[in-house]
């Protein structure tokens, strides 16, 4: 008896991300087939049709169409979102080399 391959990631936050988005399905967030859609019109909106090999921006593509989807069914509140994307960034700007980024829950307005 074979199992299916366990799916391997470039760097964690892919890992992360599908964790997420499979989450979100499992529990009834959204529909696959409506996810599989989306996720199909942005990866040709960035012109990523090609094969890709699942790296960043295949994740970054999936990242974008996760995003919009919890927008339009009203999940996520895109400032909210922004707020947190920045204070990640500032975060990994500003630690330093061989630490772990962190933020401390508060992100700036």
């Amino acid at each position: 008896m074979s199992s299916a391959p366990e799916p391997v990631f470039e760097a964690p936050w892919h890992a992360q991300l599908f964790a997420l988005t499979v989450h979100l399905n499992e529990t009834g967030t959204f529909d696959w087939p409506d996810w599989a859609t989306r996720f199909g019109a942005t990866l040709a909106e960035h012109g990523l049709s090609r094969d890709l090999n699942g790296g960043d921006d295949y994740f970054t593509a999936w990242l974008v169409t996760l995003e919009a989807f919890l927008e339009d069914i009203a999940l996520a509140d895109p400032d909210a979102v922004e707020d947190v994307r920045a204070a990640w960034e500032r975060a990994y700007l500003t630690t330093p080399h061989g630490a772990p980024v962190t933020i401390d829950g508060a992100v700036e307005p």
